[in-house]
Order: structure tokens, then C-alpha cells, then sequence
């Protein structure tokens, strides 16, 4: 027996959204075409990602235009822009609220990130195949085992499939257990989540993000009061040791992701490969 036919959906649409934007540079490209008041030419959108080549710039561009992202306008031969449909300026607001989660609980990285990187390595952990079934069915039901989990996330696969992923969401610190055999739980950073999933649920589905708060798993979701372990950080391996907790910021702004929108040089590749990656 699975989950509901509504949750199922859900996990549907929000594993859709994120198959969307967390592929590299695309939130830079959205940024990038925000922090603009007109649409931009390719040359302007082009120079404000420097680091970007043409080879990989069209192929971005194409796919966030396919998603409803972006839109694409060409007005003659010689003359196309690029600009945000009222879709892709929807997603925005969303991004602030994944990084004020992700100062609280990624992992310090030897060099501070950036807001958008920050964004861009929660992206990253969240995309993690089945992440979003298992982070659901564990809200859900509270704790649970390997194989009540397989039941519910993927009923019609191998039982021993379930491991790989929980395996890899434990590494990540969003996923809890004693050992093997035992049951799994969420972490207090898989619980924190709440308000991230519940922004990308409501986004997903057309709603005002407002609805986020009242999401049916993950909405009401309070912050933990003192400060828990942080997760394996996408860029960090596993075994580094978490660092001592920052003092407690203010809440991430928008203004915070367009200061680290355009770095001056292009961000460290991603390690390929590793626990956390």
C-alpha cells in the first residue's frame, strides 16, 4: 500500500519542480534575468554569466524555456530577448526561503558560500533520487522501517532498492537511524524542511506561497529552538566534522541572492562523485 493518490501527486509536482531548476546555472539564469527591468538580448544575458559558453548557454536556455521558465522572444532574425514569464518570477521567492534553511543546517565549507550557493547545494540534496517519496512518507508516518518505506515510496520496485537512497539521504543528514535493521526517522534538518517543501508544493501547484504555511505534511513546521547538528554540505565530504554553529543571522533576503547573482568568476565545480554529491 502506497501513499494517497493526492500525496503521491504532490511528490509528483514538487519532484518536477526541482528537476527543473536545480540543474547547474539555471537559478543564476533566472537571477540573472530578474535583476534586469526589460528583457534581455543574448549578448546582455550572455555577459552577465561570463563563464558560460555557448555550448552550454543555448541548451539552458532552450530547457528553461520549454519549463515555462522563461520565455523567448524573437523579434526578428537578429533581435531575440530573454525574459522571466510570470511563472519563473513565482519561483523567485521560493529561494530565500531554501537558503534561510540552509544557513541553519548545511555544513560550514571552509570558504562561507554565497546566498546562491547555499540555494544551488540544497537544491542539490533535495533532488536526490526518491528523496522527496521517502522525506514525505517519514513526515508522514513518523518513524519507520526500510521496508514499510518501500511500500509506501515504491511499491512496485525490488524491496532492496529502498537502501541506496536512504542510505544516501542519511549521509546528507536529513534521514536518521540507529544502525542497520532499525527504523528511519527524519533529523531535525529533515524536519526543518518544512517550510522549503511546503514553498515548493505550493509553487508547484499554481499557489500563492501564503498556502505554504498550510500544506497538509509539511505546513505549521516550527524552527528548532536550539541550534542541532548541521547536514553534509553537497560540496564537503561526509566525514568533515560539523562545525561550530554560526550565531543565529537574520532570515535570507531576496537582495541576498541578487548580491551573489553575477560572482566576478565562475563557482567551483561540484566534486563529482562522494557521499554527498
Amino acid at each position: 500500500m502506497g501513499l494517497s493518490p493526492e500525496t503521491d501527486a504532490d511528490i509528483a509536482r514538487v519532484s518536477e519542480a526541482l528537476a527543473m531548476i536545480t540543474p547547474r546555472w539555471n537559478v543564476r539564469i533566472l537571477l540573472a534575468l530578474s535583476a534586469s527591468a526589460e528583457p534581455l538580448r543574448y549578448h546582455e544575458l550572455a555577459a552577465r554569466l561570463p563563464w558560460l559558453k555557448d555550448n552550454q548557454f543555448h541548451p539552458k536556455t532552450r530547457t528553461l524555456c520549454d519549463a515555462g521558465l522563461v520565455e523567448r522572444t524573437e523579434h526578428t532574425t537578429r533581435h531575440v530577448t530573454y525574459g522571466l514569464t510570470d511563472r519563473g518570477a513565482s519561483l523567485l521567492p521560493v529561494l530565500p526561503v531554501i537558503v534561510t534553511w540552509a544557513e541553519a543546517h548545511l555544513e560550514e565549507a571552509a570558504q562561507p558560500p554565497s546566498a546562491i550557493d547555499q540555494a544551488e547545494d540544497s537544491l542539490t540534496l533535495l533532488t536526490r533520487r526518491h528523496a522527496a517519496g521517502i522525506l514525505w512518507a517519514l513526515k508522514i508516518r513518523g518513524e519507520t522501517s526500510g521496508r514499510a518505506l518501500f511500500q509506501l515510496v515504491m511499491p512496485h520496485s525490488a524491496w532492496s532498492n529502498i537502501y541506496p537512497p536512504l542510505r544516501q539521504l542519511t549521509a546528507d543528514g536529513l534521514v536518521d537511524t540507529d544502525g542497520t535493521g532499525q527504523p528511519y526517522r527524519l533529523s531535525a534538518a529533515g524536519e526543518a524542511l518544512g517550510p522549503v517543501l511546503g514553498a515548493l508544493s505550493a509553487w508547484a501547484a499554481g499557489k500563492p506561497l501564503t498556502h505554504a504555511t498550510h500544506h497538509p505534511v509539511w505546513g505549521h513546521t516550527q524552527a528548532p529552538s536550539t541550534p542541532k547538528p548541521r547536514v553534509g554540505h553537497p560540496t564537503q565530504p561526509t566525514t568533515t566534522p560539523p562545525a561550530t554553529p554560526r550565531p543565529a543571522r537574520a532570515r535570507a533576503s531576496y537582495s541576498d541572492l541578487f548580491s551573489h547573482a553575477i560572482p566576478a568568476g565562475p563557482p567551483a565545480a561540484l566534486p563529482a562523485g562522494g557521499p554527498n554529491r
